[in-house]
């Protein structure tokens, strides 16, 4: 494509540094990864918000984390229409192809899809209600938790509390996929929901017992 630029160059001066250094130290680990394919033991979703580290967060290694990103970490309801589903076919891929045995759905602070569903639900968000918004469609998703909100005056703690309605619509929905919600029961899959404060550097993890996120 005549569009497609090269990279810029601080981008090319990071990679030959990281060849250089961390590639060059530990070549026969990338080799081994490349030979032997991948064989991560979860997966994780989580928003595509630039400062959710994932992989830091849990320190995890190359090749431990099979990972699917998009706007506030949703995962939509089954559907088999036919049609083209990025989320479910990652979802399909790590449960029934690399047969992960934890599903992680992560959600975070300051989360602007999720400021987004709750700005389109209080009518003050038009453009997000087109419906060539791909933001907007998408987000619609999480609408039905916005009752659970609504009657909340503190701005700041609708928002959190909305945050994590997201992971757990996402928990929900993954159970509407009959092959998971079987390997959930015959205990080949557990199912994970987890909240991350990006300022404060805290998780939290949901407690079906109490219905609500703990800190870990």
């Amino acid at each position: 494509m005549k569009e497609a630029k090269p990279l810029p160059t601080y981008l090319l001066q990071r990679y030959h540094g990281w060849k250089a250094t961390s590639y060059a130290e530990n070549q026969a680990w990338y080799r081994k990864l490349a030979s032997d394919g991948q064989h991560p033991r979860a997966m994780v979703i989580s928003c595509c918000d630039s400062r959710v580290h994932v992989t830091s967060i849990f320190g995890a290694d190359q090749g431990e984390f099979f990972i699917h990103r998009n706007i506030a970490n949703l995962v939509p309801p089954y559907h088999p229409d036919g049609l083209q589903h990025g989320t479910s076919a990652a979802v399909e891929y790590a449960v029934n192809v690399l047969k992960v045995a934890h599903l992680i759905v992560l959600g975070h602070s300051q989360c602007g899809g999720v400021q987004g569903c709750l700005s389109m639900c209080q009518g003050e968000a038009p453009e997000l209600e087109s419906k060539d918004s791909f933001v907007g469609r998408w987000m619609d998703i999480l609408r039905p938790k916005y009752a659970l909100v609504s009657d909340m005056t503190d701005t700041t703690e609708q928002v959190r509390a909305l945050e994590k309605h997201a992971v757990l619509m996402s928990l929900e929905n993954l159970m509407t996929f009959p092959w998971l919600a079987q390997k959930v029961t015959s205990g080949e899959l557990t199912l994970h929901g987890m909240w991350t404060d990006i300022g404060e550097g805290g998780l939290e993890h949901y407690a079906p017992e109490t219905d609500s996120f703990q800190p870990v």
